[in-house]
């Protein structure tokens, strides 16, 4: 297929509603944390409490990100983001009607499920909706919503709606209004891969190759050192990212005294970090190799999550820390289920490979961890949980030695960007 005339209206319409939605599935989800301690003051929660809420949201995307994108293969990307596009914007709202923790976890989990379909199924329409020569840079453009909106704007947002609305259940209510107004726009925008020109094109590609599609064979995946090494420094890093982004901000209010504002400025450096290492850690790794950027990525993250635990009430100097610590461990989740997953994947198993990565990490670093920090904040106080994070990144850092390179310009050979290597399977 011709791709001089290529449909570029199309394609920026379903980027940007696309970039934007996978944003409003970070602030939908990380929303909470810098509400957490007026949520436990009137709900009577304590840290354990607040570590299963975000494990069981954990579990339940891990759990689905597994499964949806072949799901998506076989009755549409349509049902699958517009559904749940709807889904998660509802159960943001409904966290605000929470009576109590039990109903809170069922509101997450069912959050969870939600997004957790909605990622890999809006990666892979991404991926027919851009051009070529774009796809990489698209692809990357809409994932880094995620840490800009969720973890980067999202506090800042929550703290300054508490100043104006009665309580933190109306802000659940206003964050939840723009997903019902972009399940709108992608009803009418949003075509089926066979309705564009990139699916056709990656249709045709992947019959010129003799790609067949078959039911995956996990443990033939999980045989991949690569693959099983991803899925453990995945959740190495996870560890990090979600239990201090759980955590932080009742750190910063309960244990070094600062005030709902000042905590909400310092904990949007994880997002604003991440956005920039989303960027830089996988476009760096094309120069200095996947596993030297995993190696650095993890010693970074180990030296500014001490030195985090050792700095003082100061705003400034806590924002610069965190700032620096997140480019490096948000930088490792897109390199490890990016490039490095997908260049190690078998033929046809790239999607596959990418959701049993993200899927792993999800449910052991999105979903134990914080559970188990919860635990260690309630019993040896919140100061502590810095150790957990702390031991899953100096673990990553070793397993990180034993990563096989994968980097075109490293071992001299070149990845083609084929329907083989996206593994979408024709309608």
């Amino acid at each position: 297929m011709n791709i001089k005339n290529w449909d570029t209206s199309y394609e920026w319409k379903v980027v940007l509603l696309l970039t934007l939605a996978f944003g409003l599935v970070g602030l939908d989800r990380w929303i909470i944390a810098p509400l957490l301690p007026s949520i436990m003051r009137d709900l009577s929660l304590n840290y354990q409490d607040v570590g299963l809420i975000f494990g069981a949201l954990g579990v339940a995307w891990g759990v689905f990100a597994i499964f949806s994108g072949r799901l998506s293969d076989k009755i549409g990307h349509r049902k699958i983001l517009i559904l749940s596009l709807v889904m998660f914007s509802l159960a943001s709202g409904l966290s605000g009607m929470a009576a109590g923790l039990t109903s809170l976890i069922l509101i997450r989990s069912f959050m969870g499920i939600s997004e957790g379909a909605f990622c890999p199924t809006s990666f892979a329409a991404t991926a027919v909706a851009a051009k070529p020569t774009r796809r990489g840079a698209l692809q990357g453009l809409q994932q880094s919503g995620f840490a800009l909106f969720g973890l980067g704007l999202g506090p800042i947002i929550a703290t300054q709606l508490m100043l104006v609305v009665p309580s933190w259940r109306e802000v659940f209510w206003v964050v939840a209004i723009p997903g019902f107004i972009l399940a709108v726009l992608l009803f009418f925008v949003l075509r089926e891969p066979e309705n564009t020109q990139g699916g056709q094109i990656l249709i045709e590609e992947k019959k010129s190759l003799a790609v067949t599609s078959g039911n995956v064979n996990w443990i033939e995946l999980l045989k991949n050192r690569n693959i099983l090494l991803s899925m453990i420094g995945l959740c190495c890093t996870m560890s990090c990212v979600f239990v201090i982004s759980a955590m932080l901000p009742l750190y910063l209010e309960n244990f070094l005294k600062l005030n709902t504002q000042q905590m909400g400025i310092i904990v949007s450096a994880i997002g604003f970090g991440g956005f920039l290492g989303q960027f830089l850690v996988p476009a760096i790794s094309d120069w200095i190799g996947r596993r030297m950027a995993s190696i650095l990525g993890f010693l970074g993250s180990a030296i500014f999550i001490y030195i985090l635990a050792n700095t003082s009430a100061s705003v400034l100097l806590l924002f610069a820390v965190l700032f620096v610590l997140s480019f490096f461990s948000l930088g490792l989740i897109a390199l490890l289920s990016g490039p490095l997953a997908a260049e190690s994947a078998p033929a046809g198993l790239v999607a596959s490979a990418i959701g049993l990565v993200v899927g792993a990490g999800e449910i052991f670093g999105g979903g134990v961890a914080p559970v188990v920090s919860g635990i260690i904040a309630e019993t040896y106080g919140i100061e502590n949980i810095f150790y957990l994070s702390l031991v899953g990144v100096i673990i990553g850092m070793v397993i990180s030695f034993f990563i096989k390179e994968t980097a075109p310009r490293k071992i001299a050979q070149p990845v083609a960007v084929t329907a083989e290597a996206l593994d979408i399977t024709p309608l």
